[in-house]
């Protein structure tokens, strides 16, 4: 019996055995049944000649092709064989889809995305086009729909697998220009947020006079440079301002306003997070200031988190270049889009930074109570124009939606749920009925990837000038050099001018006072070409001084990267060369911390724990390594002294996030050690600075004896201060773990932080880990090209554990770079695969 029972166990457990392994390999086979074809030869139908595509020990492909219609064909067969699932997401997400892949819990979100329509403007672009971007989006578009042929499901990528478990009847559909057209509104919201801001300061005068205001929403630092000319910027100083004139009603629409908080949080859970960490450095100094005698050029825009980064790098070989095939570019591509977006050519080299304009206006409109397809306009009942959408919904009945439009713009309001109650709440008189429209420059058409593609064959600063007049949404700071040793810089961008009003606070739709009367003229837009300072700075600080006759912003970041970046380049111990750059990207100097860790060192202190913790501060050189335990400290107190200082004075929506705004507040209120905002309500003693400076150094050292021990050497930043690559449609906290632990990478501890050179930013407000970063880094070397290097966050692959799917997560993580390759004999010598297409 005994052996009958040991045979049947053992020829169980062999067969358990097995399965396990059939399962196994049966995963291992999924898996890698979506990893593309990168050696040998395939044939394809839409190419009129051979295509040849090399790839290097970081899967970054350069394409060489004899014609401009080959060339864009070949980029769409590569995104789509690396990045597929990626641009499935993202034009779903642009056309207000999402529901079609995930069923009902995004159709709130659809409802948003269509009352906005992106994907409607993208058609009026389409439809707009000259002939010749026409004919490139196209052939872009036929090489990914060339690869899509007879692929489905986990033959084009995992997610496909995950996917038909929610969504069993979904099929992919072919690529369309207009997919690639629509991305583009998504990129001007993730970098625009000035609604937000608009929509923070309306609640903020709720509970505020104008001098608290200016405690909260600082004036921009006049000792602070500005891109173009001087210092400072106009005034954001609230004390100056009429900001509660009855006659704006900001107050009367808060709850609507509230609404639209949590609406945006919503958009945030698929697109990331907005905000004061999405921005970006870039400069670019003169030959006369660098070890070569020719230009250097670093960009590093910082982004939210995403999985796969929102950057593919890739080299455009026309071969030969000539008038017919005009491109010779390499950089940093987006999937789904045609061209280079950041990079060099053989003659230019350019980098962006966000400049953050004020282009969103919120307009209260009045409504006809006996036609609610009515506003009014200067006394006059208006009809809108009225589109009807369907949402269809995976697994659900297709979901109708009326979107209403002003002469302002979609009346977002209406996926907001009833607002009967608003007057009640608000206790004003608004019309009755009513709504909220949005006015944005992102809604109107426009030519973005007609110019990315004409900055692609710009040779020379006049040809770069034309084509970034083309650039209107979303409006960039361009940095740009040549190998003539030329430098410049450019803002372009559709810039409103209002006959009234500055665009912080909502207004009055049916009164004509606050409308857009034009845009400010391109050759009125600031430009630089060659100063006499031999650089030029840009990171997202004021781009003007206050003499600029127009209005751009009254809200910048308020200059820390900025100015570091500029007294790292005065300071340079000799000639500026590629190492100092790399140097200067990586840099983790805590400006704040500068400046506040000397007012903590002063107080006095009765806890010898206490004075032990703060010994770390005293020869501290401010920087935020990983490995710094006085780092560690500060930034812990850091997010302890906000909290102790603001969060029972502000609703829980306006707890400050940490970034260069609260740190300008901090500046001011440390100047002031008795005023009102350090007393604590719950409190029967009135705290000052002293206090709440102590009081907070206290829970920072109870936090991290708590979480790393009670010997304060053994801290380190790097051990709060992480990064999680997390998938953006399957990643989020609403994915099962076993889901999520098979496409998100992470954590990483990383250095640097908020309002720092190496801006790994974090929200104070809800922890330390990171939420915006550098997206990547490149450091172009106009004396020779082939010197260039870069780096992105994850890898080229959106496959699960593809090799190239997180390889370049540590290099990132240590600033280090690769090589960007330039020369076609370095690009053959480097290349660990070769492709080729033919006919």
């Amino acid at each position: 019996m005994n052996r009958l029972f040991r045979r049947l166990l053992v020829a169980f457990l062999g067969v358990f055995l097995l399965g396990i392994i059939l399962i196994a390999v049966a995963g291992f086979l999924a898996v890698r049944r979506s990893f593309p074809q990168v050696d040998g030869e395939i044939q394809i139908d839409g190419l009129h000649g051979p295509v040849e595509i090399y790839r290097d020990a970081y899967g970054v492909p350069h394409i060489y092709a004899s014609t401009t219609a080959d060339l864009f064909f070949a980029q769409g067969y590569v995104h789509a064989q690396d990045r597929f699932w990626q641009m499935d997401f993202w034009r779903h997400l642009s056309g207000g889809r999402l529901s079609e892949m995930f069923g009902e819990s995004q159709v709130e979100t659809d409802m948003f995305l269509r009352t906005l329509g992106w994907a409607r403007v993208a058609e009026q672009e389409w439809e707009m086009a000259d002939e010749y971007s026409r004919e490139i989006l196209q052939a872009y578009a036929d090489g990914v729909n060339a690869y899509l042929a007879g692929r489905q499901g986990t033959a084009l990528s995992l997610e496909y697998g995950i996917l038909g478990l929610l969504s069993p009847d979904y099929q992919v559909e072919p690529w369309h220009p207009v997919h690639t057209l629509a991305w583009a509104k998504v990129m001007a919201w993730d970098l625009g947020d000035n609604m937000d801001s608009e929509i923070e300061r309306a609640l903020l005068l709720r509970d505020f006079s104008a001098e608290q205001m200016a405690d909260l929403i600082p004036p921009y630092p006049q000792d602070t440079p500005a891109i173009v000319s001087g210092n400072g910027s106009p005034s954001s100083d609230l004390e100056n301002q009429d900001a509660q004139s009855g006659s704006l009603i900001p107050t009367a629409a808060l709850p609507l306003l509230t609404r639209l908080v949590q609406k945006t949080e919503r958009m945030d859970a698929v697109m990331g997070p907005r905000g004061t960490g999405i921005g970006s450095n870039s400069w670019v100094i003169s030959g006369e200031l660098t070890e070569t005698g020719m230009p250097l050029l670093a960009n590093d825009p910082h982004l939210g988190v995403q999985m796969p980064s929102i950057w593919y790098e890739v080299g455009l070989h026309c071969s030969p270049k000539n008038e017919a095939c005009p491109y010779q570019v390499t950089g940093f591509s987006f999937a789904g889009a045609p061209g280079v977006i950041i990079g060099h050519n053989d003659r230019i080299a350019w980098g962006f930074t966000n400049v953050g304009p004020d282009v969103q206006d919120l307009y209260i409109e009045k409504i006809n109570p006996n036609n609610p397809h009515q506003y009014e306009f200067n006394g006059e009942w208006v009809s809108m124009e009225i589109v009807e959408e369907t949402i269809r919904v995976a697994g659900a009945d297709p979901v109708p939606l009326e979107v209403r439009y002003t002469r302002h713009g979609p009346i977002i309001s209406d996926t907001y749920g009833p607002l009967e109650d608003l007057d009640q709440e608000s206790g004003l008189d608004l019309p009755q009925p009513y709504a909220l429209a949005l006015r944005w420059t992102a809604l109107d058409p426009s030519s973005i990837f007609l110019a990315v593609l004409e900055i692609n064959r710009a040779q020379n600063w006049d040809e770069f000038r034309r084509a970034a007049e083309k650039f209107q949404v979303p409006s960039q700071n361009m940095v740009y050099a040549d190998v003539d040793g030329n430098i410049g810089y450019q803002m372009p961008g559709s810039i409103p001018v209002r006959e009234n009003g500055d665009g912080t606070l909502s207004v009055p739709g049916w009164t004509g006072d606050y409308e857009w009367t034009g845009f400010i003229p391109f050759d009125e837009l600031p430009s630089l070409f060659n100063p006499p300072e031999g650089y030029i700075v840009t990171a997202n600080n004021a781009v003007v001084g206050p003499d600029y006759p127009y209005l751009i912003s009254r809200e910048w970041d308020y200059g820390d990267r900025a100015r570091r970046i500029i007294e790292m380049i005065e300071q340079s111990p000799g000639p500026v060369g590629l190492e100092y750059v790399q140097q200067m990207q990586g840099d983790n100097k805590n400006l704040k911390a500068e400046r506040l860790v000397p007012v903590l060192l002063e107080i006095s202190l009765q806890d010898e724990r206490l004075a032990e913790a703060r010994a770390l501060l005293e020869d501290w050189d401010y920087q935020n390594h990983m490995d710094s335990a006085a780092a560690a400290l500060f930034e812990v107190f850091w997010r302890h002294l906000l909290a102790e200082t603001y969060h029972d004075n502000l609703i829980e929506d306006l707890w400050p996030d940490g970034g260069g705004r609260w740190a300008a507040a901090m500046d001011r209120l440390v100047e002031r050690p008795e005023a009102a905002w350090w007393d604590q309500q719950a409190t029967e003693e009135q705290e000052t600075r002293d206090d709440i400076f102590r009081r907070a150094l206290e829970r920072a050292v109870d936090e991290l004896e708590s979480a790393q021990g009670r010997d304060p050497q053994r801290w380190k930043w790097g051990n709060l201060h992480q990064v999680t690559f997390a998938h953006a449609a399957l990643g989020g906290e609403a994915s099962p773990g076993p889901i999520r632990a098979l496409f998100n990478r992470g954590p990483f501890s990383v250095s640097g932080g908020s309002a720092i050179v190496n801006a790994t930013g974090w929200n104070a407000a809800e922890g330390y880990q990171v939420t915006s970063l550098p997206s990547m880094r490149m450091i172009v070397d106009l004396g020779s090209l082939q010197n260039s290097l870069a780096i992105h966050t994850t890898g080229q692959s959106g496959h699960a554990y593809h090799p190239h799917y997180i390889d370049m997560a540590r290099p990132w993580q240590q600033i280090e770079y690769h090589p960007m390759h330039w020369e076609r004999q370095a690009v053959e010598a480097a290349a660990e695969s070769y492709l080729r297409l033919i006919p």
